[in-house]
């Protein structure tokens, strides 16, 4: 049986993605940003209260949703399928709509330190189009996660290791959390500091090898409303210690603070969502399927209208936040419909086939 809830939390984390990069775009606590102007510091506090742990659940999710693939698919037809649904949009991306946001940022900013002239355009194209590869460091990351878990599986024949974390209680579940911890603090890329691969990587893999158990899932389905009462008040804790720093530094992403509140929304993340969120609605049919399109579709068209939004149009800072947010809900999926009948740009930006229904 089809555990909808796993799909639901995926793209409802895709949706809540759509809406952190509406409200960081504008923020106003240094973090580096594609349009360069400072909104409403009061809106901030949606990033600090989702940040921490909104891509780290999406990469447990994942590896929960490896595993069920695993249990269809060979090893072979695995790294075929994650060739074409991860690794050629992630790339392809970057050269196809990638360039937009470079080129559009480069419009505010001297990216080529007043030698601009001087530079060959194709030269520029592959710069703006590098600079540009905006969230399609998740397919990255979710690709090299993928390949580490086969050569697990490969070295661990007998699945061990698997059988092992089945038996996890509510206590180690919750001391993982110690792990998790560990992981923040290796593996990170300097500079850009979205390639955290450690704590990424470790988050896939407890997916599949801990979460993706009924058994535990049924722990926090029974332990649901703690988790949730916890991670809710850490939440609000957070917020307030952390406003107005840079929520994306070293420091704050290496707390042990920030990875307790990571551990412990993702938590109740998966119980509730397990207890209320089970639901196969003709939205969720909709949007199940349409999730990672909506992910890679959506930066380039929000860095394009933010910028004709605050540049041509002298409107009160609100009204910027509303208007890119239904720019995004009614664009996204409008340019997901003309990409998606156009079978190359569909194969390579979304990665589905002509066989394949949306």
């Amino acid at each position: 049986m089809r555990k909808y809830y796993i799909d639901n939390i995926r793209y409802a984390i895709v949706l809540l993605v759509v809406v952190y990069h509406v409200i960081y775009i504008f923020n106003s606590v240094g973090v580096i940003s594609n349009i360069l102007l400072t909104g409403i510091p009061q809106m901030d506090a949606f990033l600090y209260f989702v940040y921490p742990w909104f891509m780290g659940c999406l990469f447990l999710v994942s590896g929960i949703s490896a595993r069920y693939a695993l249990e269809r698919k060979s090893a072979k037809q695995f790294v075929k399928d994650r060739v074409r649904k991860l690794l050629i949009p992630s790339i392809a991306g970057i050269f196809i709509l990638g360039w937009i946001v470079g080129y559009t940022t480069s419009l505010q900013t001297d990216m080529f330190g007043g030698n601009g002239d001087t530079i060959p355009g194709f030269i520029k194209y592959f710069i703006y189009s590098l600079s540009g590869t905006g969230p399609l460091w998740f397919a990255h990351e979710l690709f090299l996660a993928s390949m580490i878990l086969l050569l697990l599986k490969a070295i661990d024949r007998e699945d061990r290791i698997y059988k092992l974390c089945g038996k996890a209680n509510i206590i180690v579940i919750l001391l993982l959390f110690f792990a998790v911890w560990g992981s923040s603090t290796i593996l990170n890329v300097p500079i850009v500091t979205v390639y955290r691969n450690g704590i990424y990587i470790l988050l896939f893999l407890l997916g599949y090898y801990v979460f993706s158990h009924e058994s535990v899932q049924n722990i926090l389905e029974k332990w649901r409303t703690p988790l949730l009462i916890s991670a809710l008040i850490c939440g609000v804790a957070y917020t307030i210690y952390y406003y107005g720093q840079n929520y994306t530094t070293d420091e704050c992403l290496q707390s042990a603070f920030t990875n307790l509140y990571l551990w412990l929304m993702s938590l109740a993340i998966l119980g509730c969502s397990k207890a209320w969120f089970n639901v196969n609605t003709k939205f969720t049919k909709y949007m199940a399927p349409r999730s990672f399109a909506i992910y890679v579709l959506h930066y380039p068209v929000l860095v394009l209208f933010a910028y004709l939004l605050t540049t041509y149009l002298n409107l009160p800072m609100i009204l910027n936040y509303i208007f890119l947010l239904l720019i995004e809900f009614i664009i996204v999926p409008l340019l997901y419909e003309i990409v998606s009948r156009i079978p190359v740009i569909n194969a390579l930006l979304i990665g589905k086939t002509k066989r394949e229904k949306a």
